[in-house]
């Protein structure tokens, strides 16, 4: 751990300027108590820097939440063995591509019977928490089992005893995207009203006690479930097609869900706080959470050791080191091909931006966080799904 300032503390070992710079920002903020804790995998983002822990008294920024409220990861171990299993990994990769819409704005056709009993749960939620979530996305009934596009991915995976895992990352779809669109412009025309002067737009913030922010928080809660949702239904259609390829129904010896961008109530150093973590994961003495690397890179399933000067927190991944424009000027589709090799995924040059070399190494993420988090499995990637 680096302390950079009175309110800033950082586990980043590969730190850009311009990131240090958008943290020192946010930390000076006169609503953070005690710190921003920056993980390993710091990078720039949207007002806030991804890859940051930001604990507020009193207000909540919307979008240091970001647009894909509760995006995160869900990971099962299986009880099948890499030897065991059929070598077509192909089809299984079709089979998966088939049971689950990939890509921006992909979503299901119909409602599935597996779906309904999570979209009755979600609909009793908006009930009891009084938010309508149709005000914002008639369609979100329909995006449940949906991965998106970008940096989501379903993958099946070896662990160091060739044991296969099936990974998955994603979160709220369209509907926690609009959710969050409203709640960040809100903010900004209210500090607009009163005529504070930010920094930058995107630190608005909410006051608590006041009726947008009570508002806000029950339309984050209820997204918030509804990406922990979104998961278990994608990763159940994963199993079931891993199930059939195999020969035999997926038994979970152990699932594990957790967020990396959300906000929660908790207490550290003696006050109750929102504790938004931008690209963190929460890492509690004993909390179980998913570090995925890049496509072709290495996973973890780690134990988090609740370091309380990370606000038991913990990176959410490798953190992007090239844009999405400059991966694509730097790097070819053969260069794609030569990191995937061993590895089935759809050949196209559609991922070049998602190619690992985009991402810092994920094996100096780790360890810049190994007062954070105990290391419990080792994964590598033998499928890979991925949406445009």
């Amino acid at each position: 751990m680096e302390r950079l300032n009175d309110r800033l503390v950082s586990w980043a070992s590969l730190l850009e300027e311009q990131t240090r710079q958008q943290a020192v920002t946010s930390a000076e903020l006169e609503f953070i108590y005690p710190h921003v804790a920056l993980m390993a995998d710091a990078h720039l983002g949207y007002g806030a820097t991804v890859g940051s822990v930001i604990p507020t008294l009193g207000a909540v920024m919307p979008a240091a939440v970001g647009v894909d409220i509760g995006c995160g990861m869900i990971a099962v171990q299986t009880q099948f063995n890499l030897a065991d299993l059929p070598k077509d990994l192909r089809t299984l990769r079709e089979e998966i591509e088939r049971a689950i819409p990939v890509s921006a704005g992909k979503y299901n056709r119909k409602i599935l019977p597996s779906a309904k009993p999570r979209i009755d749960e979600l609909e009793e939620l908006a009930l009891h928490n009084d938010v309508d979530p149709d005000a914002f996305d008639k369609n979100w009934r329909v995006q449940l089992g949906t991965l998106g596009g970008g940096n989501h991915f379903i993958e099946v995976c070896v662990d160091e005893n060739e044991q296969l895992w099936t990974f998955l990352h994603s979160g709220s779809r369209g509907i926690g995207n609009k959710i969050a669109t409203h709640y960040i412009d809100r903010a900004k025309n209210l500090r607009h009203q009163a005529d504070d002067h930010l920094p930058h737009p995107d630190l608005a913030w909410l006051d608590e006690g006041t009726e947008e922010f009570t508002a806000y928080i029950a339309h984050l809660r209820w997204a918030q479930h509804f990406a922990l949702l979104n998961r278990e239904e994608m990763m159940d259609r994963v199993n079931h097609q891993l199930g059939r390829w195999a020969g035999e129904p997926v038994r979970d010896l152990r699932r594990i869900n957790s967020h990396h961008n959300f906000t929660e109530q908790e207490e550290h150093f003696g006050k109750t706080v929102w504790v938004t973590r931008k690209g963190a994961i929460r890492a509690r003495s004993g909390d179980m959470a998913s570090i995925p690397g890049s496509m072709g890179s290495a996973s973890y399933i780690v134990e988090g050791k609740g370091n309380a000067d990370a606000l038991d927190s913990a990176p959410h991944g490798a953190g992007r080191q090239y844009s999405r424009r400059a991966a694509r000027r730097n790097f070819s589709r053969d260069d794609l091909r030569e990191a995937m090799v061993g590895i089935e995924y759809r050949d196209t040059d559609k991922f070049i931006d998602e190619i690992p070399q985009a991402y810092k190494s994920i094996d100096q993420v780790m360890e810049d966080s190994k007062d954070l988090v105990t290391i419990r499995h080792t994964l590598r990637q033998i499928v890979n799904v991925k949406g445009e």
